[in-house]
C-alpha cells in the first residue's frame, strides 16, 4: 500500500472533487488535513453553496445534489500551505501504532507492553530529540509596540536567537543583556524603613511596575555601545576633542554593537527590547519540545528509527527481568541510531561547503 493517499489536486490545490447522482447526500474528504468548520469551502457547479453539515471529514447534503453535479471541496490557503512538505514527517500517533506492531508480541523480545508505556516513552524521546537533534526551530515576526515587550510564545521552551529586520529584509542579530541590567521576578513595596509591606492576606505588597526596567527603557543606548552619531562627528568642535574624542577605547566588545538587546522578563512573561527597537520588525526563533500538539506532532521521517531505538531501550531498561547485556545493546543501538540522525538531519551538502571554503583563497591586503 502506498503511503501517498492524496491526489495531485488534493495536494498541490486543496482541491477534491465528487460527482453527484441524486441519490448520494454523504461525501467524505481523503485529505492529508482534517476539515475544520472554518478551513474549506464548497461549491455545486461553482457555486457556492453552506447546505451542508459536517461530521469530521465527511460531508452531508441537506438535498442529494442532482445528477451529474460537480461538487468541489476547497481548502483555504493556509490549509493548504501547511500541508506541503508534509510527507517529510510522520506523526507521533503512527509512531505509537507502528511500534507496537513491530516490536510487541509473542516470540518478540517486548513480548507485552502497554500502549500507554509506549506513548511515555514516545513523547519523552521526542523531547529529548527535540533539544538537540531534530528540526525543532520555531519562529515568530512580530513588531516591537511602544511597551518594548512581546509575549513569549505559547509553546516556548528556550529561545535561539533575536535579530531585527531592515527594510531590505536583511536580519541584525540582537543581543542578550548578559550584565548590563535585569528584569526583577519580584517587587515588594517598602515601608520608610526598608521592610517590606503586607496586605490583609500577609502577603507581601507588590508594586505594578519596576524601577530597574523603567531606567532601562529609557536609556540612551549609545552611552553603552559608544556609537558616534553624524551629529557628533565634527572632528572640529569642541564636544568632539572635550567630551567624543577616545570615547570609544576601553569598551568591553560584547556592548559595542548597534543591533540592541533584549531580555526575558520572567515576571512578566516576555521578551523586553531596548527602546531603540521600538516600531522595528523583530523574528523571535525558539525551541518548542515536539508535544505543543499531543500525539498529532510530527517526528522527520529520517529520525523514525533513532525514535523506535529509544522506546526499545527505555522499555527494556524500566524493566527487572531483563539480562542486563541486553539493554546495553539497545543502548547502544539508540546512540548508534540517534548519531545517525543528526548527520542526516544536519543536511550538509558538499557543493555548500565547497562554495564557503573557496574564500580561502581570497587575498588578503595587508
Amino acid at each position: 500500500m502506498s503511503l501517498i493517499n492524496e491526489t495531485n489536486a488534493q495536494y498541490y490545490s486543496g482541491q477534491q472533487a465528487f460527482i453527484g447522482d441524486g441519490s448520494e447526500q454523504n461525501f467524505t474528504c481523503t485529505f492529508n488535513t482534517d476539515l475544520t468548520d472554518t478551513n474549506f469551502t464548497v461549491k455545486i457547479d461553482n457555486i457556492p453553496t453552506t447546505a451542508f453539515s459536517r461530521t469530521g471529514n465527511v460531508i452531508t447534503f441537506n438535498a442529494p445534489p442532482a445528477d451529474l453535479k460537480t461538487i468541489v471541496v476547497q481548502l483555504d490557503q493556509a490549509s493548504i500551505n501547511a500541508n506541503y512538505g508534509s510527507y517529510e514527517y510522520i506523526s507521533l500517533k503512527d509512531i505509537v501504532n507502528n511500534f507496537m506492531v513491530a516490536y510487541v508480541g509473542m516470540d518478540k523480545l517486548i513480548p507485552r507492553a502497554s500502549r500507554s508505556d509506549v506513548i511515555f516513552h514516545a513523547k519523552r524521546g521526542l523531547q529529548e530529540f527535540s533539544y538537540d537533534t531534530l528540526k525543532s526551530i520555531k519562529s515568530q515576526e512580530l513588531t516591537i509596540p511602544p511597551s518594548l515587550s512581546v509575549a513569549i510564545p505559547q509553546d516556548y521552551v528556550n529561545y535561539v536567537r533575536c535579530s531585527w529586520i531592515d527594510q531590505g529584509g536583511v536580519q541584525h542579530i540582537i543581543y542578550p543583556v548578559n550584565n548590563l541590567t535585569t528584569s526583577p521576578t519580584e517587587l515588594p513595596i517598602q515601608d520608610a524603613d526598608g521592610v517590606p509591606t503586607q496586605n490583609t492576606d500577609g502577603q507581601n505588597n507588590l508594586a505594578n511596575q519596576s524601577i530597574t526596567n523603567d531606567r532601562w527603557n529609557s536609556q540612551n543606548i549609545e552611552n553603552i555601545s559608544g556609537q558616534i552619531t553624524n551629529d557628533s562627528t565634527n572632528v572640529y568642535s569642541y564636544d568632539w576633542w572635550k567630551l567624543n574624542f577616545g570615547q570609544r577605547y576601553g569598551l568591553e566588545p560584547q556592548y559595542a554593537q548597534k543591533n540592541g538587546w533584549f531580555q526575558i522578563n520572567e515576571r512578566l512573561g516576555t521578551f523586553s527590547f531596548s527602546n531603540e527597537l521600538v516600531n522595528k520588525v523583530v523574528v523571535i526563533e525558539y525551541i518548542s519540545d515536539g508535544l505543543a500538539y499531543d500525539m498529532d506532532s510530527k517526528v522527520p521521517k529520517m529520525a523514525e528509527d533513532a525514535l523506535y531505538a529509544h522506546i526499545n531501550h527505555s522499555i527494556l531498561s524500566s524493566r527487572s527481568n531483563v539480562q542486563e547485556y541486553i539493554v546495553q545493546r539497545y543502548k547502544k543501538e539508540r546512540s548508534a541510531k540517534l548519531r545517525n540522525a543528526k548527520i542526516r538531519l544536519s543536511n550538509l551538502k558538499i557543493s555548500e561547503i565547497a562554495q564557503v571554503f573557496k574564500g580561502k583563497s581570497k587575498w588578503i591586503k595587508n
